[in-house]
Parts: C-alpha cells; sequence; structure tokens
C-alpha cells in the first residue's frame, strides 16, 4: 500500500477544504514546494497534488506552483484538476508529473480516457468523486446520475493505471476514510483502487493493513497529516512492517 500526501492548490497556497466547499478552505503553507519537499523529507515516495481552482474551471489555474512543487522534489507526482484535454494531459506529462488524474472529462468524455491511456500506458488515472454514491462533477459542483462503479467499468479494458476513489461527505472532516465503499469497488474491479477523503489518524491505516483490504492500492491524506493527527513517520513504518511481512509470507 502506498500512502500519498495531499497538496491541494487554491491561488498558489496549500489549503484543505470541507467538503470540497471552497468558501471552507484553511490555509496551511504559503510555500507549496517547500511543503512538498518537506513530505519527501518524512520518507513519502508518491505525491498527491489537486489544483482545485483548475477543477471548478476545467483548465489548469496553478501551474506555477506544481511547476515549482516538480522542481523541488524527486518522488513522483500525480496530478488532478481542470485536466480535460489532450494538450492538457501531454503538457504535464512533459514537464514531469508521473501519474494525470482525469476526472470530469471521464464522465463526459471517456475516449480521452481511453486514448490518453493507450498513449501514455502506466501514466493515466480516474479520479472517481461520489456523492451519496453519484458521481460528481466541476470541482464537485455537479452531481451527474452516475455511478461510482457504473463509471470506473467504462474503463476496465483501458489500461488506466488507478481509480483514486473520494468519498466527498468524509473528505476534510477527519471521519475515517470510507472503507466499505472504497473495497466495494476494488473487489468489482480489476483496476487497483485508491482511497481518499476523511483518513484521521493511525488507527485508518491499521485498518487498511489487515487483509480483507489487501485490494486497496493506497490512501490519500490530507488535513490529518497537516494538523498533526497522523505521525508520518509511524503511518510509514507500519507500511513498510506491512510489506516486510508479506514479502516473507
Amino acid at each position: 500500500m502506498i500512502l500519498f500526501p495531499a497538496i491541494d492548490l487554491k491561488e498558489g497556497q496549500c489549503v484543505r477544504l470541507i467538503r470540497g466547499d471552497m468558501s471552507q478552505a484553511t490555509v496551511f503553507s504559503l510555500d507549496p514546494p517547500a511543503q512538498a519537499k518537506a513530505f519527501e523529507d518524512q520518507g513519502f515516495e508518491y505525491l498527491h497534488v489537486v489544483d482545485l481552482d483548475g477543477a471548478f474551471a476545467g483548465t489548469p489555474k496553478n501551474a506555477v506552483a506544481v511547476e515549482q512543487i516538480l522542481a523541488s522534489i524527486n518522488i513522483p507526482v500525480q496530478l488532478g484538476g481542470g485536466i480535460r484535454d489532450m494538450r492538457t494531459i501531454d503538457d504535464w506529462l512533459r514537464k514531469g508529473v508521473r501519474r494525470v488524474i482525469i476526472g470530469t472529462a471521464a464522465v463526459r468524455d471517456p475516449d480521452l480516457v481511453r486514448e490518453a491511456a493507450r498513449l501514455n500506458p502506466g501514466q493515466i488515472a480516474v479520479g472517481i468523486d461520489a456523492r451519496d454514491g453519484r458521481v460528481a462533477v466541476e470541482g464537485w459542483a455537479r452531481v451527474s446520475e452516475m455511478s461510482a462503479l457504473e463509471l470506473a467499468r467504462r474503463f476496465e479494458d483501458a489500461g488506466v493505471s488507478a481509480i483514486i476513489y473520494t468519498d466527498i461527505a468524509r473528505d476534510g472532516v477527519l471521519k475515517g476514510l470510507n472503507i466499505e465503499a472504497t473495497l466495494a469497488l476494488a473487489e468489482a474491479l480489476t483496476i487497483p483502487v485508491i482511497a481518499s477523503g476523511g483518513l484521521a489518524s493511525i488507527e485508518d491505516v491499521e485498518r487498511l493493513l489487515q487483509p480483507d483490504c489487501a485490494k486497496i492500492a493506497g490512501a490519500i491524506s490530507g488535513r490529518a497529516l497537516y494538523d498533526g493527527r497522523l505521525d508520518p513517520t509511524e503511518a510509514l513504518s507500519l507500511i513498510a512492517d506491512a510489506r516486510q511481512e508479506r514479502s516473507r509470507a
């Protein structure tokens, strides 16, 4: 399992929202590249970045901050927010983003996802953000009639590297991951699923390392890391120990 620290960008700052509400943004850092470097120094192996302004606008809005992050660290970055056409996908991959996350466009233009995955093996993920089981788009401002599973199944044979599943109701409120819904999705798919939304403490990490959660490929943590509820050393040590045990099994 990979634990991804999250950097959500709003007007060039690192923020955390509550359930995707841009009016409820808490600023945690004015220096995104320094925050990214801090996560790398703590031992994280992969960084999750979201351009929040871009997600609402439909086009990248925090490109300078993202480029500064890419220049400041050596660990890979997965990026979402405002990525809705092939040109944007190509631009970010060329600039050094390891994996591009397509959200709104996965609902509206599934052929874009398939073509991008074909041209860029292992570098395209689909972000599925759900409210009451229904997929939300445009920075979570609108909810579609499509279920999370229905959307994910569109891409089973497309070569997508991961599904990033976020329970909007839990995002930013530190009530714990929706393990049940994430597991149901992971068990119904062959695509790796990454859990997002609500990771609150070391207990969530311990739960993800239980045998029945083996199909969950990773989890994203934001607010819990920023406010000290989740100790990165302890969390990464647990994950490393679990990997060693599995390698010996």
